[in-house]
């Protein structure tokens, strides 16, 4: 529910009656996740309850929900004689909990605090994801911009005040200061990315030992693998552990053939995805068994 926190309170701050929709289990092939919600007004559809899949069908329970204002739980699954005539047909069971926005959920969502979806199940609060960016250049306007819509709270910063604009990076918080300084003074944790895409001899070496010694989840940095050797050997100078070394995404991206800022930041956000899922980056086509349960366990960043 939390991932349409924004527009459920823009929909209730309208006046009218909501019924939500939310998955509380998933078992077997699905292409969303337990906790993912719809929500029905009656007129219009918010959000997406598993990819196409069963969600006409939920739609008809929002319906009966906002009749009467009694929550349901349905279930939907291949054993289902109806399964296939709704759309289930990627093999997965889902038990989809329906209930009325009350001012309970409103508050929860509000306060982004864990939400009782009904009494087998309750959201967790969301992990804030933030994405640290050094370098104020088109990459990093990009990237920003992509990884903001991906729920990241992106920082960018860079020296340069006449680069490091509000105006290149919407959305953003920008930063004008030397990046080791800001570094040293962040707050960091297993949820963060750290992306240098500057590669300023004066600090990058420092820089990236900095990223490499926080407890980040992602570091990476951009550059040639020329950049990428001459920045291994300054940080085995400056005393980086291998271990240490061996963390740093360099060159940053999957190889998926990018070339302009655009692309470039589908591969960066591409491998930030990998590393925090323990994903194999290989083509589905070439893998077996469920797409989901195939994911390495989940690691936070």
């Amino acid at each position: 529910m939390h991932e349409i926190a924004d527009r459920l309170l823009a929909a209730s701050a309208a006046g009218r009656p909501i019924a939500v929709a939310t998955a509380i289990s998933v078992e077997g092939s699905a292409p969303r996740t337990v906790g993912t919600s719809m929500a029905y007004d009656g007129s219009a559809v918010i959000g997406s309850i598993a990819g196409g899949c069963v969600e006409g069908a939920v739609v008809d329970v929002c319906e009966e929900v906002l009749a009467d204002g009694e929550p349901r739980t349905v279930d939907y699954g291949v054993d289902d004689e109806t399964a296939f005539s709704v759309g289930l047909t990627c093999g997965g069971q889902i038990r989809v909990h329906v209930q009325m926005l009350t001012p309970s959920l409103l508050a929860a969502l509000g306060d982004s605090a864990p939400i009782e979806v009904c009494r087998d199940y309750t959201e967790p609060a969301p992990v804030e994801r933030r994405m640290i960016i050094f370098g104020a250049m088109e990459f990093s306007s990009a990237l920003a911009a992509a990884a903001g819509v991906l729920g990241y709270r992106v920082t960018v910063c860079d020296p340069r005040p006449l680069f490091a604009t509000p105006a290149r990076f919407p959305g953003a918080e920008v930063v004008v200061q030397w990046p080791t300084e800001y570094l040293r003074g962040a707050s960091i944790d297993s949820n963060s990315a750290i992306c240098v895409l500057s590669h300023d001899a004066r600090f990058d070496a420092e820089l990236v030992e900095l990223a490499l010694a926080s407890p980040a989840g992602f570091v990476g940095a951009m550059g040639s693998r020329t950049t990428h050797e001459r920045r291994v050997a300054s940080l085995r100078e400056r005393g980086a552990s291998e271990d240490a070394i061996a963390r740093l995404r360099s060159p940053i991206g999957l190889d998926v053939g990018a070339s302009t800022p655009e692309e470039t930041a589908v591969s960066i956000l591409a491998e930030v995805l990998a590393v925090r899922s323990g994903a194999t980056t290989a083509p589905l086509a070439t893998t077996t068994g469920a797409i989901h349960a195939s994911l390495g366990a989940s690691q936070p960043h």
